[in-house]
């Protein structure tokens, strides 16, 4: 059995509304686990969430993120940002060099609260889930203008994601469109007003 070298830029590519994901190493490589390059656009939550049976670790490569991996002393619908555990862990900036992980049950979550796109390395286990979640997710993204929340939420439950705060995306301005769940409808104005990801 022969071992994989992925060059920089290399990998199957999947590119949706709200993120850049490169596999690097697959079900199909006979690895344990999956792993994805993944770029975070500016203004990209991926709302707090936990896996029943998945074990995930974030790597930032470059920019800076928002996370946490805890379990909170109150879990709200709308925000994570605020939250602490019973020990006193908040939610943290990581920069470069930065890395998280999280066993199965874990509520934890990422994102992008600069002006910059972050870069980080994804691993989750087992294969192939997260393979297939993207994939999905990919699919539902390109079939509108509009993402059906009600297929992002029939994904989410195949695939062992129990969502608690909501999967947000847009700029990072502080208008009313910056930090809108995914599902929202808007009128032809407020299409042109967002940034296309």
């Amino acid at each position: 059995m022969n071992g994989l070298i992925v060059p920089p830029g290399q990998g199957r590519k999947l590119i949706t509304k709200a993120q850049e994901v490169t596999f690097k190493v697959t079900e199909a490589h006979g690895a344990f686990a999956s792993v994805f390059e993944v770029v975070v656009p500016p203004g990209f939550d991926v709302g707090a969430h936990a896996h029943g049976r998945s074990e995930e670790f974030f790597y930032v490569l470059e920019g800076e993120l928002d996370v946490f991996a805890f379990e909170p002393i109150k879990r709200t619908q709308e925000r994570w940002q605020d939250w602490e555990s019973p020990a006193g862990d908040r939610v943290v900036r990581a920069g470069a060099g930065s890395c998280m992980f999280v066993p199965s049950g874990c509520p934890h979550a990422f994102t992008n609260p600069t002006d910059k796109p972050a870069r980080m390395l994804f691993q989750s286990y087992p294969t192939p889930d997260h393979e297939r979640y993207f994939e999905e997710l990919c699919e539902i993204f390109s079939d509108g203008r509009v993402v059906n929340s009600h297929a992002v939420q029939q994904l989410r439950d195949r695939y062992d994601v129990s969502q608690i705060t909501p999967l947000r995306y847009g700029p990072t301005a502080l208008t009313p469109l910056s930090r809108t769940p995914i599902g929202t409808k808007f009128t032809e104005e407020q299409r042109t007003e967002r940034s296309p990801l």
